[in-house]
């Protein structure tokens, strides 16, 4: 397979206040691989006043819809974009990454959205609004508590990414933020704008979103800044430098825009002192910085920019490493043979080029050189090959952690101690990953826990899980992407938490009866709504948030105790030794807490078949106060909040989750025990929705 001889000039579009903007003139961006005009680029004539303005609007659509209906509008659209996969990897070659560096940020981008999704459903309310952390009671008396509240914000999140993942980049960004409940603006890099265009074309013709909530900028930014307000919010991935002068932009100040950043990274990998060449670590770590070094030829803000090795490996690391680079064939990225392409474009290749000169004042090439090119232009192409530098004395000099050749180039660097190799970690001034490759427990732990506070995420790699370990340089929508210090503080992904980041949070002081209104979740002390039908014997869609049953009184015996002991095998003397428990903090013998937990089921159950389907899990659980031979305990169970299901590939049965808080009492209204109990109830079946439709038919609307 071979690139072909001419691609079609791209004319990629704005996409701006519901239609699509044209500019016949601009940037004229030339492909990687040969060098030869690929896209004409222009934002000229755009109103970014206008679109922010636009978006605001239309956001108000998006935060009346629920996070589970967001959530499955995301599936449909994730299902939608991946049956198009073929047509980004046709364009994805002409960025200079092969069909592998492709399926990271492609597939990569679609999984993301594929997997907070998945999140949302099942971890978020179907609601607007998420109730956060615990009720506080702000009263002796109980009628005064408070809880905190995300909402989301009623503005537009702007999203300026880099060029090395137009895809990717576009869709972490935006994936949390929709689920959030605010619209997106996003900024593509000018290099690869053309890839982030294409998929936006398809993701405005599947008509899942609503109108609004994804607008696209190519070509430069103009004054969108000067147009940003307070429910604004901004996210920039790209260089320190840029960064820093954004951060000091006059209408960002002066507003207190939000400003998260992703930007430099000079990430370290260290091989433990213990390891041995014969090891799999040493083969593990060989493999990884290989990797890292050549995967987007280098083109990544997680890439291996540092190893660290023990100064009595550094030989041995640099024979392995050559065998290994040695391996990488260079060239036509569309072709099947090539292991790395290019870099975006020459005036990249020549910026790395310019960095490298600049290292070589602290530390020497051992690897390096022009290898035979499998197709491309090697002048009028961006080819780098693969280069490694040996600084001999990281200790002593700035220039390799404070210069990132942002390509197929690293810097080793030997240590003597954990100690020096901690220090040298750091002296990154903060990093997005680091990795630690290592069997020795006891070195993993006091490198991870020294260099923890100046990174994002790091990585301890051996031969336990190296064969589901996703790599050093693998953000994953489950963990945080960002880093301290050079690295921006930027807090991207961290599943939920990339969620939360797009609301506001709000602190809502009342009344139980009231706060649980305004919640929509049972607050201990509030009205309840008691039936003469039995709450196991309502459906999902029957059951109401309040809805309680208070059982009958039954009088604890020490027969009851004694046969539960006989049961279980739990015989603590605090049950059935008389003497043992007057001498203990009882001063008695008092029931097991589980058997309160079984007699208060017993209490509130209904045995015959229903929509009750399962007991789906307990949770929250206290023990208040002991109960002894002669107390009498009556339970109350209220319906705490209600969480719908989806149905899964092979489910006909509809249900939802009905989460019910539990309390035991004594004789005396004691409060005795506490806890929650998740039931799995049967729900009626949904009427046709057209967003899972989309998901299924193809995204027609």
């Amino acid at each position: 397979m071979t690139n072909s001889p001419n691609p079609q000039i791209l004319r990629p579009a704005s996409y701006v206040y519901g239609q699509w903007h044209v500019n016949p003139e601009g940037q004229t961006l030339l492909d990687a691989v040969y060098g030869r005009p690929v896209a004409v680029i222009s934002s000229e004539g755009v109103d970014f006043a206008q679109a922010l303005a636009y978006g605001r609007e239309k956001g108000a659509a998006i935060r009346k819809l629920t996070f589970h209906t967001r959530a499955r509008m995301l599936r449909a659209l994730a299902t939608y974009l991946m049956e198009r996969k073929e047509d980004y990897y046709a364009l994805n070659a002409l960025t200079g990454a092969t069909r592998r560096d492709g399926w990271v940020d492609i597939e990569g981008g679609i999984g993301t959205l594929f997997a907070y999704s998945s999140m949302a459903r099942r971890e978020l309310p179907d609601e607007r609004f998420l109730p956060d952390g615990k009720v506080e009671t702000l009263g002796k008396g109980g009628t005064f508590m408070a809880r905190h509240l995300l909402v989301p914000r009623e503005g537009v999140a702007v999203q300026i990414n880099a060029y090395n993942f137009p895809i990717w980049g576009m869709l972490e960004k935006f994936a949390p933020s929709f689920i959030a409940g605010m619209p997106s603006l996003v900024k593509p890099a000018p290099q690869t704008a053309y890839l982030a265009e294409r998929m936006v074309r398809d993701i405005v013709a599947s008509g899942i979103l609503p109108e609004g909530a994804l607008q696209l900028v190519t070509g430069e930014p103009g004054d969108l800044l000067d147009h940003l307000e307070e429910q604004d919010m901004l996210a920039f991935t790209g260089s320190a430098a840029t960064a820093n002068k954004l951060r000091v932009h006059p209408n960002i100040v002066a507003r207190a825009v939000p400003f998260s950043v992703e930007a430099d990274s000079l990430n370290a990998s260290v091989l433990g002192l213990s390891v041995k060449p014969e090891d799999p670590e040493f083969a593990l770590f060989v493999k990884e910085v290989a990797r890292e070094m050549t995967g987007k030829a280098g083109q990544k803000c997680t890439a291996i920019r540092r190893p660290l090795v023990p100064r009595h490996m550094v030989d041995a690391v640099v024979d392995a490493l050559k065998k290994e680079l040695a391996k990488v064939t260079v060239g036509d990225p569309a072709r099947d043979d090539v292991r790395m392409g290019a870099l975006v474009s020459v005036e990249q290749r020549q910026r790395v080029r310019e960095t490298l000169e600049k290292l070589k004042q602290d530390a020497e090439i051992v690897i390096g050189g022009e290898s035979e090119l499998l197709g491309g232009d090697r002048e009028k192409g961006a080819f780098l090959d693969p280069t490694l530098l040996l600084c001999r004395d990281p200790l002593t000099v700035k220039g390799p952690h404070e210069l990132e050749a942002f390509g197929p180039v690293a810097t080793l660097m030997p240590y003597d101690t954990l100690d020096d190799a901690i220090k040298l970690a750091k002296m990154g001034r903060g990093s997005l990953a680091a990795s630690v490759i290592t069997h020795d427990r006891s070195e993993a732990t006091e490198l991870v826990l020294g260099i923890a506070s100046t990174h994002g995420r790091v990585l301890v790699l051996n031969r336990d899980d190296a064969k589901e370990s996703t790599g050093h340089g693998s953000p994953l929508p489950q963990l945080l992407h960002g880093g301290p210090g050079r690295a921006g503080g930027g807090a991207e992904l961290a599943g939920l938490a990339g969620v939360k980041h797009h609301m506001n949070k709000v602190a809502v002081q009342a009344d139980p009866t009231t706060l649980a209104a305004i919640t929509r979740e049972h607050v201990p002390g509030a009205a309840v709504h008691e039936d003469v039908v039995h709450p196991f014997r309502k459906t999902f869609d029957q059951i109401q948030v309040g809805d309680s049953l208070l059982t009958h009184r039954r009088t604890v015996t020490e027969a009851d105790i004694v046969n539960f002991a006989a049961l279980t095998g739990d015989h603590f003397y605090a049950h059935v030794d008389d003497i043992g428990a007057k001498e203990g903090i009882f001063g008695k013998r008092v029931a097991h807490g589980y058997f309160l937990i079984s007699a208060a089921a017993g209490q509130f159950v209904s045995p015959a078949p229903g929509p009750v389907l399962a007991n789906y899990g307990l949770e929250n659980l206290r023990f208040v106060e002991p109960v002894g031979i002669g107390d009498t305990i009556r339970t109350r169970l209220t319906c705490k909040r209600k969480i719908r299901k989806d149905l899964r590939p092979g489910e006909t049965r509809p249900t939802g989750v009905v989460e019910w808080h539990a309390e035991i009492r004594n004789q005396d209204e004691v409060l005795v025990a506490t806890y929650d109990i998740l039931t799995l109830v049967e729900r009626g079946r949904d009427e046709f929705d057209p967003v899972e439709d989309a998901g299924r038919e193809g995204g027609k609307a």
